[in-house]
């Protein structure tokens, strides 16, 4: 999972600089426990800026006017990326870390010995589960053999290859930098160094068919992955495609392919646990499924959010956007561009924005423990989703229906704050 682009006016304001005792001081929300936390770590840079991409990443051509051609500023990004988690530790004090999630950007094209030292400084300064997962976003055009074997041995416990396709022509079409051998071989060594790894998949493609869309997936759970992520293509703002639309597949189409990629998967022995994950027993993602119970994590790095709980208050932070500015501010001890209280108000929209992209729903006790507030604050959405056949309630448990996954969105939005 990784980070939206933010407007640039938030990059423009000072730094946000705040000690412990503002996150401490009494509020409106009573959260008697926190939930567990996890870690995201954003690198930035890519080899290609893709035409569809919305998420902050920069070209290390030359993409930069910080930046030379092809040059990644390794050593002095990870000690901004110290810096930065130095100064936060104080609102994370005492907690362990449950998951690590190195994303981008193409976080590949950092060497697996800046990889190794990156990790080895953040376990120096953080405590971390034994069973800590460590993932890594890694892209076929950045594969050299053994290379995925020495990020296992710097310590990444789970790989996620952003293949997309295995169709060159869809592949060229989504301005991706690898072509179908790139990725089959990409994904062959990970499945040799790895346990467990995640492909990522898009479906809607420009000029894709049904039938073009089958061959993908068939070449995809024919590799026997553990987890795959499939997201159909979005035409977001700020992006080259925003600007030049492509054709891509009707709403009844991309419908059909949705349908026909559920019944592959779980042909195929990968249940759908989360709207957009697939994965086979005991192979769930646990950093994206905190994500979606609402969990507490810290995000460093350029453009990184965070989300993190205290004991009258849910605040949300972003980093600087622009990694040159980035890394001056890291630096020099402020990293945070934005600061804010999440609205009491919100909270239940919020959760649900998360917790019911997963198929086994949540907990009544759930939602209470990670937003302080009591089930009278969802009693009038609750009933309204289920009365519309969106939701089932049992036993304290709350979950979509067949109904409520196939219009997620419109389920999310009967808990929207008035």
């Amino acid at each position: 999972m990784a980070i939206p682009i933010i407007p640039a006016s938030a990059d423009d304001a000072p730094a946000v600089v705040r000690d412990i005792q503002h996150y401490m001081r009494p509020g409106l929300l009573q959260l008697a426990s926190l939930p567990p936390l996890s870690l995201y770590v954003h690198l930035p840079w890519c080899l290609k800026k893709c035409p569809y991409c919305d998420f902050n990443s920069h070209e290390a051509r030359g993409g930069s006017p910080s930046l030379a051609a092809g040059e990644v500023p390794e050593q002095r990004y990870i000690d901004a990326l110290m810096a930065d988690l130095e100064a936060a530790l104080p609102l994370i004090w005492g907690r362990s870390v449950h998951s690590i999630f190195i994303g981008g950007g193409t976080p590949s094209l950092f060497a697996p010995q800046a990889i190794d030292r990156l990790l080895s400084d953040i376990r120096a300064r953080l405590r971390l589960e034994a069973d800590c997962e460590i993932t890594m976003e890694a892209n076929p055009g950045t594969f050299e053999k053994d290379r995925f074997r020495a990020y296992r041995s710097a310590g990444v416990t789970r790989l996620s290859i952003g293949v997309q396709s295995f169709n060159d022509a869809h592949l060229k079409a989504l301005g991706r930098v690898h072509d179908r051998a790139q990725a089959l071989a990409a994904v062959e060594e990970a499945a040799s160094a790895f346990d467990t790894f995640n492909l990522d998949i898009m479906y809607a493609l420009p000029g894709q068919t049904l039938a073009q869309m089958e061959q993908d997936m068939q070449q995809a759970l024919q590799l026997a992955p553990p987890h795959i992520s499939i997201y159909h293509l979005t035409i977001e703002p700020n992006t080259y495609f925003a600007k030049f639309p492509p054709a891509i597949p009707e709403d009844d189409l991309a419908y059909a392919m949705l349908d026909r990629i559920t019944e592959m998967t779980g042909a195929a022995g990968l249940a759908r646990y989360e709207i957009s994950a697939y994965a086979r027993a005991g192979h769930q993602c646990f950093h994206n499924t905190n994500y979606w119970q609402f969990g507490d994590y810290l995000g460093i790095g350029a453009g990184a959010h965070s989300k993190l709980s205290f004991a009258h208050r849910v605040v949300r932070q972003v980093r600087f956007r622009d990694p040159a500015r980035y890394m001056d501010n890291a630096l020099a001890g402020h990293a945070v561009a934005q600061d804010d209280d999440v609205r009491r108000a919100d909270l239940p929209f919020e959760y649900m924005l998360n917790a019911l992209r997963l198929r086994g729903g949540f907990a009544l006790t759930d939602f209470t423990e990670r937003t302080g507030l009591p089930i009278s604050a969802i009693a009038k959405a609750l009933d309204a989703a289920q009365s519309k056949g969106l939701i089932v309630r049992e036993g304290g448990q709350v979950r979509p229906t067949e109904r409520g996954f196939d219009f997620l969105s419109d389920l999310q939005e009967l808990f929207l704050a008035d």
